[in-house]
């Protein structure tokens, strides 16, 4: 079975600065179908931004990014825009979510954006199963008011995860919840790689890095084993 994703000798320089600033300097990185990967760093190591080259929100400067075969480091706007939409789901340490809708009508965004035309029955099915994965499907018609903040990011999680998306990737999405709330979100995540789902963990955390598959490390512009 081939990678979901492969990333080979990818770099990255910030410019606009009096310096330019290498932030990648050769990343290799496969992610497997159902693998979970943590990725630590220090702050300002580059763990966004190779997570924002993995969804596609960015361009390598060299190096090439495979995807179901296909080369994406060149990739134009366009057609990276409708590749997020179909293969990837994004959780943030902030949960973006729209204070006037429910978390139902949160997550069924994500089904009107991007997705296609859905009959409405089948845009609530999918939504209720999503926060039914998340163990918030009670909740259907809280608004974010309503919710606790590890309520509104398990709403952010099911958004994500309703699209049913091969990778998921989430950008220290616990840094904003206490330790118990944490540790329950990780393992929301985790659960969904055993659907297939690839996960791709930036965190500072080494306790919720230790329950991925792999950990490992970005320092120097290279990604390593932890």
């Amino acid at each position: 079975m081939s990678p979901l994703i492969e990333l080979v000798g990818v770099t990255k320089t910030l410019k606009g600065q009096q310096q330019p600033r290498t932030i990648l300097a050769g990343v290799d990185l496969t992610v497997e179908p159902g693998e979970s990967v943590a990725i630590l760093g220090r702050s300002g190591s580059g763990k966004s931004t190779l997570l924002s080259l993995i969804g596609l929100f960015d361009r390598p400067d060299t190096g090439h990014y495979f995807m179901g075969g296909r080369d994406l480091a060149r990739i134009p706007e366009r057609k990276a825009a409708s590749l997020r939409s179909a293969e990837f789901g994004f959780v943030f340490q902030r949960f973006f979510l729209l204070k006037h809708l429910t978390a139902a009508q949160n997550v069924a965004m994500a089904l009107v954006n991007g997705q296609g035309w859905l009959p409405r029955r089948k845009r609530k099915a999918r939504t209720l199963e999503a926060l039914d994965q998340v163990g918030i499907a009670h909740l259907a018609k809280h608004r974010p008011a309503k919710l606790s903040g590890g309520e509104q990011q398990r709403v952010a999680i099911a958004r994500a995860l309703v699209r049913n998306p091969s990778v998921l990737l989430a950008d220290e999405p616990t840094g904003a919840l206490d330790t118990e709330t944490g540790n329950l979100v990780v393992e929301v995540m985790r659960a969904a790689t055993e659907r297939g789902c690839g996960l791709v963990l930036v965190t500072h955390d080494q306790a919720h890095a230790a329950k991925m598959h792999r950990v490992l490390r970005l320092q120097d512009g290279v990604l390593e084993p932890a």
